[in-house]
């Protein structure tokens, strides 16, 4: 199931700033679904659901790294992102990060933007032998805390 998420999200919310070939590409890394649920299960993953059916997931890689957050076209927009990423930002700092990092694609920087995230640079990686830009993106867990014990 959450591999259909993966895929849908990318062929339906990735258009304007990737290729078809990119995005089949991207989702290919979805197609062998036992490796990809066993990647998930390697890391604290979290699932989002509407009436006990999961509409989004985020996984959390280390303590420190957002390796994937995707959600179900039919739910963006709504706050499951945002809910999401709060939980990880949460977990992260209950286990003492104190910087979160993110990979992320073109068309996730706004929403990584305005959470609080700061592009460090610019990354290409190749999936199935296709080029895919992201930004490392990074943000300050517990700034307000740390701003009042010193």
């Amino acid at each position: 199931m959450l591999a259909a998420i993966f895929v849908a999200a990318i062929q339906e919310l990735t258009g304007d700033d990737y290729s078809e070939a990119q995005q089949e590409a991207w989702a290919a890394v979805a197609d062998d679904e036992a490796a990809f649920g066993k990647k998930l299960a390697g890391e604290l993953t979290l699932i989002a659901t509407v009436q006990n059916a999961p509409v989004g997931f985020a996984s959390l890689k280390g303590n420190d790294h957002i390796e994937m957050l995707y959600v179900h076209p039919s739910v963006t927009g709504q706050g499951v992102g945002a809910m999401l990423c709060d939980a990880l930002e949460k977990l992260a700092g209950a286990r003492g990060t104190k910087t979160l990092s993110v990979d992320a694609s073109d068309n996730a920087l706004d929403f990584f933007r305005k959470r609080g995230y700061v592009a460090r640079q610019r990354n290409s990686v190749t999936l199935n032998g296709e080029w895919l830009a992201n930004t490392t993106m990074q943000k300050a867990l517990g700034e307000e805390a740390a701003g009042r014990e010193q």
